[in-house]
């Protein structure tokens, strides 16, 4: 058959005289031995690698489609649900790094790769740069969790590890306060979802306590009425919430009087610091004595 086509190629070209081609039988017989390997190896190797190809391109396609679709529908239910923007965008990335390690994982099965074997490459890789960067870690998670679990928002005054301030920023590793003097302090958020937190602002309403001492000898019943008018003249007291005035403690020096209020948690300190100024006002000209501590010294003489 191949004979037959190479003759007919060449006689074909007749209307230019060229020297005429001679094929061995020997070496005609070896060209057809060569192309049926070719076409035999085509057909048990490069054909299915092809095939498995267009696979992987196919579930790629298909699965990218898919993690789309998947992440329009969490980001839908979240905004619905008024989920913080910081924790839907962590956690909108956090679906997709998955969904697209998961397809990953699925074209190395269409090639037959051990997927076992990627895993615990992955593992021991994972866990080297998991000992190398322990304390960056650490933060991670504890702004997975302070963005997760949000023992506070931006906005509220905390307390925690030895620093005070409202909350400007809640970062993957960081926590940024800036302080009532106008400091910045960043926190790291291992530290801090690991420590005591004071959500100071979490609640609308708070209570003032205030011990007054007064002198021994001083009329209580006197220091209750001044104090109650205190509480019913301020301005910022809740006055649908009950005052609380009592007699607390005798002290070494004084007679300790306790004075509780609720105010709104917004006017806390100027409220602290009005009432006071209005006690200390009220005190004085009611002939209240706040006494400082005093030692008497009673001398004996000896006859």
């Amino acid at each position: 058959m191949i004979q037959n086509f190479l003759t007919a190629v060449l006689t074909s070209t007749a209307a230019t005289p060229t020297p005429t081609a001679v094929f061995s039988k020997d070496t005609l017989e070896s060209l057809e031995t060569n192309l049926g390997n070719f076409k035999e190896y085509f057909i048990t190797t490069i054909l299915p690698v092809i095939i498995r190809i267009l696979i992987a391109v196919v579930i790629y396609i298909v699965c990218k489609k898919v993690i789309n679709w998947v992440v329009k529908l969490a980001k839908k239910g979240m905004e619905k649900a008024k989920m913080e923007k910081g924790v839907e965008s962590f956690l909108l990335s956090l679906i997709k790094i998955g969904l697209y390690a998961l397809t990953i994982f699925a074209i190395f099965e269409v090639f037959g790769l051990a997927t076992t074997t990627l895993v615990a490459v992955l593992g021991s890789v994972g866990l080297t740069i998991g000992l190398a960067l322990q304390g960056s870690l650490s933060n991670f998670a504890g702004g997975v969790l302070i963005l997760i679990l949000k023992p506070f928002v931006i906005g509220d005054y905390i307390v925690s590890c030895g620093n005070e301030g409202t909350v400007t920023s809640i970062d993957i590793f960081y926590t940024t306060l800036k302080t009532p003097d106008n400091k910045t302090i960043v926190v790291p958020n291992g530290a801090l979802s690991n420590s005591n937190i004071t959500n100071v602002s979490k609640e609308k309403e708070r209570r003032l306590d205030f011990t007054l001492p007064v002198a021994y000898g001083t009329d209580i019943k006197l220091v209750k009425e001044v104090l109650q008018k205190v509480f019913e003249e301020d301005e910022a007291t809740l006055k649908d919430k009950e005052v609380t005035i009592f007699l607390g403690e005798f002290a070494d020096s004084s007679i300790n009087i306790g004075f509780r209020v609720w105010v709104n948690s917004a006017d806390y300190w100027t409220a602290k610091w009005r009432i006071q100024e209005t006690v200390n006002d009220a005190f004085a000209k009611n002939n209240i004595e706040i006494p400082f501590n005093q030692l008497d010294v009673h001398m004996k003489k000896e006859n």
